[in-house]
């Protein structure tokens, strides 16, 4: 990014402007990366201008990634896209402009791969990460080990950005082996690349998400504590947009950020609000199935969690039951989206309508959302049936 010194003395010495219809973040046409490399804008800024800028974003098919990608791509930024699978990745080719989105084969275990991958960036983002097992990988070879090789990779390219997307509650020395893992990967990070830029998002909601499709579609819900869980859930568009600012101001080096959302909820509020809008219960004869969380001891949570996991089909593990018993906590050291500029966040009951609206019954799925006022009485009352 050019630095304030370096764009006030070119603008003075050659007379330029910046653009008067201009949509990127960037503030000017010339900015000077952390390396001394120029880039050069082109256009008036949107989706068929160049920013001049080479980004990276490992888990760019992810949840977060993809919305990032679109960000990046819409204002003519470069994206390279490390990938594994054809078929999970060719959705971003149209989040930009021809030649704006490339497509990297790579494999987490080959160092070769990694490096081709991050060669010619000026900002490399990694958003991998995993809350569950598979056969190939567990949570710690993720967390922890395909991080390691991305940011060794990074600094033996001397990329001018890293930025590394961790969760909320990362702590090595957690009970969850998510938080724990992701701990010690921030841990892993900074050992290698003390400039590198640490993000910790809170439970992101949004169309394809983890939290929403989570507790939005069950009825009933057996959980260590009757979904009592707090969180600070956020817009995946408000992290995208705070990503990409983070990317391009070189103030952010070396920083950490806790991004959460506007208001406290629990899973079980969350859940009220969800069926105050679908409506969804069930009547044969005399007997109703309606909403409601249940609590059932931790072991046997975990024990049934344990046997779903010989299903072939990601399910309910131990540890996100675990993770169940941990209410968010915020770091007070940690900069967040208002350091950022960012301070008009989306809150959950404003965008819920357009998330959950297709599990209503189709006998009332033409009916408008409810009002903000509605829904805050559903998710403060004690009792819902």
């Amino acid at each position: 990014m050019l630095r304030a010194s370096v764009r006030a003395s070119v603008r003075a010495s050659s007379g330029l402007q910046t653009r008067s219809v201009y949509t990127s973040v960037l503030d000017n046409d010339i900015n000077i990366t952390r390396n001394g490399k120029v880039n050069l804008a082109v256009g008036p800024g949107g989706r068929s201008s160049r920013t001049g800028y080479t980004v990276t974003v490992f888990g760019a098919a992810g949840f977060l990634g993809r919305y990032l990608t679109s960000k990046l791509a819409r204002h003519g930024t470069n994206v390279v896209v490390p990938f594994r699978d054809d078929l999970k990745k060719r959705f971003l080719k149209v989040t930009g402009d021809l030649g704006v989105v490339n497509f990297v084969e790579f494999d987490p275990r080959n160092l070769e791969s990694i490096a081709e991958s991050v060669a010619h960036s000026d900002v490399v983002f990694n958003c991998i990460g995993a809350d569950y097992w598979t056969k190939n990988f567990s949570m710690a070879d993720v967390n922890i080990g395909i991080t390691e090789r991305i940011t060794n990779a990074v600094k033996d390219a001397g990329n001018p950005r890293y930025v590394y997307v961790s969760s909320y509650n990362a702590n090595p020395s957690s009970d969850s082996i998510f938080y724990a893992t992701k701990g010690i990967s921030e841990q892993v990070v900074k050992d290698i690349l003390p400039d590198s830029t640490i993000v910790r998002p809170s439970p992101m909601y949004g169309r394809e998400d983890n939290l929403l499709n989570y507790l939005g579609p069950k009825l009933k819900m057996w959980t260590p504590n009757r979904n009592a869980k707090e969180i600070y859930p956020v817009h995946v568009l408000d992290v995208a947009h705070a990503l990409e600012r983070i990317g391009f101001d070189d103030s952010t080096v070396g920083q950490t950020f806790e991004l959460y959302g506007p208001e406290k909820l629990s899973f079980h509020e969350i859940r009220k609000m969800v069926h105050g809008i679908t409506q969804d219960f069930s009547q044969v004869g005399p007997f109703s199935y309606n909403f409601a969380d249940y609590e059932i001891p931790l072991q046997l949570a975990k024990l049934v969690a344990q046997i779903k996991q010989y299903l072939y089909w990601k399910q309910t593990n131990p540890d996100q039951v675990q993770r169940h018993l941990i209410n968010q906590t915020i770091d007070p050291s940690a900069k967040t989206f208002a350091d950022l500029g960012i301070t008009d966040l989306d809150r959950l009951a404003d965008v819920l309508f357009t998330y959950v609206k297709h599990w209503r019954h189709p006998l009332i799925a033409q009916q408008g959302a409810p009002s903000k006022k509605e829904l805050n009485r559903l998710r403060e009352q004690q009792h819902f049936t």
